[in-house]
């Protein structure tokens, strides 16, 4: 029991830690593209479609935030807001490249595919949908003071505590995963001998080890030379402030509940005998505008629980907490994107079922 647990905790920590260095990324990827050039697709419905699908496929929430903003500015249509939230997986988008990520370009290639076509019918039907301005939301901005690095050299000298703590944090990660600490090479029966827990979180293969390895090298070059300002307010502030706790509890959680499931019931078995009921329960909490509780349908298909159709739907209804800006602004269109959400999600969650998949 003790074994197994610190070996589910040793995965939390894999999984939070490969998320952390995809999210750091991304964010500094974000602030450096200079995104206010997307202010000039008013005149293409084509391009606003298109733009908004392209960034849904961008991990977090920031594609969502951005067309969100767009939109309250009718910059965009409601087609491209409701074809980025089709597209959009939250911050379960990070743990599904950095644990499936075969599995994850599948899902976001259909939900790509998906979100152009809808968005394309949406636009015949619903030609203008105004919003208050959101403009608070829109999270693509530049440092304050215009300077997003600093010298290498200079940063060490003054180091910041916060920058110590990234530095060390990415240093042991990188150690762990190269050397095999953090790796998930074995599997741990829970329950009985038809209840093999199938959770291989990089394929038990060393080479990809080594890309997070070198992607995490990557990060920490850029904490190193990114300005105080810029690591405070954007990789300090927003990524490990905001979503390392949440991101770690709810994975732990996740994992700590299908291991408990698996002594007391053949989750497998009832899952099996109550798809209906598993693929139900995966839209309503598809409706969630949160990261965090979808992950729990991530670990179930890893672990062979539930079968792909069922996690299909509910990353066709979730969007992360990409759609929490349009919640706040417009009522009316949170609730009819997610309508549309929620009837592709029946849709393709119960032809999936049918077709045995």
């Amino acid at each position: 029991m003790i074994y197994d647990i610190f070996d589910i905790l040793r995965n939390s920590l894999l999984i939070t830690g490969l998320v952390m260095v995809m999210m750091l990324v991304i964010e500094y990827a974000n602030i450096i593209s200079g995104g206010q050039r997307l202010l000039n697709l008013q005149n293409s419905r084509l391009k606003q479609l298109i733009v908004a699908s392209l960034l849904g496929l961008v991990p977090g929430c920031i594609g969502g935030f951005v067309i969100v903003s767009l939109f309250a500015h009718g910059v965009v249509n409601f087609g491209a807001l409701t074809a980025v939230m089709i597209v959009s997986l939250g911050d379960e988008a990070f743990m599904m490249f950095a644990a499936m990520p075969e599995t994850a370009v599948v899902i976001v290639v259909l939900l790509f595919a998906v979100a152009v076509f809808s968005g394309f019918v949406i636009n015949i039907f619903i030609k203008k949908a105004p919003l208050p301005d959101c403009k608070k939301h829109f999270e693509i901005q530049t440092d304050k003071n215009g300077n997003i690095h600093g010298n290498i050299l200079q940063n060490i000298k003054s180091m910041t505590c916060q920058r110590a703590v990234l530095i060390l944090g990415i240093a042991v990660f990188v150690f762990g995963i190269s050397s095999g600490l953090l790796d998930h090479s074995h599997e741990p029966q829970f329950a009985s001998e038809n209840c093999i827990w199938h959770l291989n979180l990089v394929f038990n293969e060393h080479w990809l080890n080594m890309v997070f390895a070198v992607i995490s090298i990557a990060t920490l070059y850029i904490v190193l030379k990114v300005s105080d300002d810029f690591l405070n307010r954007h990789l300090w502030g927003h990524i490990i402030k905001k979503h390392f706790l949440k991101i770690f509890l709810w994975t732990l959680v996740a994992l700590l509940a299908i291991y408990f499931l698996l002594h007391f019931i053949n989750i497998n078995e009832w899952t099996s005998n109550n798809r209906v009921s598993v693929l139900l329960f995966a839209l309503l909490i598809g409706l969630i505008p949160e990261s965090g509780p979808h992950i729990i349908f991530i670990v179930l298909f890893m672990n062979g629980s539930v079968p792909f159709s069922v996690l299909m739907a509910n990353s066709f209804v979730q969007d992360g907490h990409s759609a929490l800006p349009l919640l706040a602004e417009s009522k009316k269109s949170f609730v009819y994107m997610k309508l549309i959400k929620l009837a592709i999600g029946i849709i393709i969650g119960f032809t999936g079922i049918v077709a045995g998949f």
